[in-house]
């Protein structure tokens, strides 16, 4: 559904309201019309050109509505005229598009300055975070061959319990009393498996199942996890500003939370260095910490920390040493057609050569050797009954 107004209209209103310092008021851009426009302009006509140049000089522009739409997860411009959205079961062609390849630039362009980040011939990629979570990523042509692309993923905090997860199929067999118990054991746990596959929502209904005398410090880039829990502290990343500074990394807050005197430490999504500091304060008293990692398979949670611990500077040796002190659970889950489910939970196993291995203990909701009898070791050392 596309909108089309006089050439040059958008470049001339723009140049104006800097000229006069203007917010793109309704009256200023209605006298912005009039300065601009050779011919009288109707009121019928000028009510449709506020409205098109509203989308285009505010906020997400064209993809408003499909930003606002509650299901949506995310929306793509690979051009001006393809846009897809996600709402969660896949892609789906959007009935929005743009005039031109010019439209698309001056969305991105906008976007990237509401997030305080630069985007220009120089510099023609972005990846930033908006006021309101959004995560944005741009790239412009030419370095975009097809033409300049956008991709919009929404952060909406996530607020669902293992009760609805489990209503939905996503906790298949003994997952939904084993869940519960893996928290009451203060066991440390990491929430694994690829982007999209319900990571952050598992993680938040886990922690909804935490004892209210405990203190929570949730770190994060991206708010995300609000759980409805009495004592809760969260503290969020900064990116750097336009000139390159005032940026709070991860790595910086993990730091920071270790001095607040959290019962339980969790790190919305490992994904860099700040592994290393998470990796040591699980080893250092720190019980039933949590946090998400992006891996394709249980068995493959090893190999993905000790690289991120590598970018930080900690050898493989050490990387495995703490991390086989630290992390006691992983749950994997899997993505399939829109159906999120835990697929996977594993214990981690110290190895012979010193190595580390993540050990099969429930597939699709049942129990499986050798990882289960560890498992249920594991719970019982801590009090807990395990459900089989």
């Amino acid at each position: 559904m596309t909108s089309t107004l006089p050439t040059g209209l958008v470049e001339k209103v723009q140049a104006r309201l800097a000229d006069q310092r203007s917010e793109p008021t309704p009256a200023a851009l209605a006298a912005a019309v009039r300065a601009e426009s050779s011919a009288l302009v109707s009121d019928a006509e000028m009510l449709r050109l506020l409205h098109v140049l509203q989308r285009e000089l505010v906020g997400a522009g064209p993809l408003a509505d499909l930003l606002a739409d509650a299901d949506t997860t995310d929306v793509v411009v690979n051009g001006p005229g393809d846009v897809r959205v996600d709402r969660g079961h896949g892609w789906e062609t959007a009935d929005v598009s743009f005039a031109d390849e010019a439209a698309v630039q001056r969305l991105a362009r906008r976007l990237a300055t509401a997030a305080d980040r630069r985007l220009d011939e120089a510099h023609p990629y972005v990846d930033a975070r908006m006021a309101d979570g959004t995560r944005l990523h741009a790239v412009l042509a030419p370095v975009a061959a097809s033409g300049s692309c956008l991709s919009l993923r929404v952060l909406r905090p996530v607020r669902h319990t293992l009760a609805q997860l489990a209503a939905a199929g996503a906790l298949p067999g003994v997952c939904t009393q084993l869940l519960p118990a893996v928290v009451a054991a203060r066991l440390a746990f990491l929430v694994s498996g690829g982007t999209g596959s319900g990571k952050t929502t598992l993680l938040s209904a886990l922690l909804t199942e935490v004892a209210a005398d405990e203190r929570l410090v949730v770190v994060e880039d991206a708010e995300e996890l609000r759980p409805p829990h009495p004592h809760l502290v969260r503290l969020v990343a900064r990116p750097p500003n336009i000139e390159g500074a005032g940026g709070v990394d991860l790595r910086q807050l993990v730091r920071q939370a270790l001095r607040m005197r959290p019962d339980r430490l969790v790190v919305g999504e490992v994904r860099g260095a700040e592994v290393i500091e998470l990796l040591a304060a699980l080893n250092t008293g720190h019980d039933g910490g949590a946090g998400t990692l992006h891996a394709n398979t249980v068995a493959d949670v090893p190999a993905r920390v000790e690289a991120l611990a590598a970018a930080g500077g900690m050898e493989r040796a050490a990387a495995q040493a703490q991390l086989s002190g630290a992390i006691q659970v992983v749950l994997h889950l899997r993505r399939h057609k829109g159906f999120r489910r835990v697929a996977e939970v594993g214990v981690l196993q110290r190895r012979d050569d010193g190595g580390v291995r993540v050990v099969p203990a429930v597939r699709d909701g049942v129990v499986v050797p050798p990882g289960g009898p560890m498992l249920r070791e594991l719970l019982q050392a801590r009090g807990v009954n395990p459900p089989w």
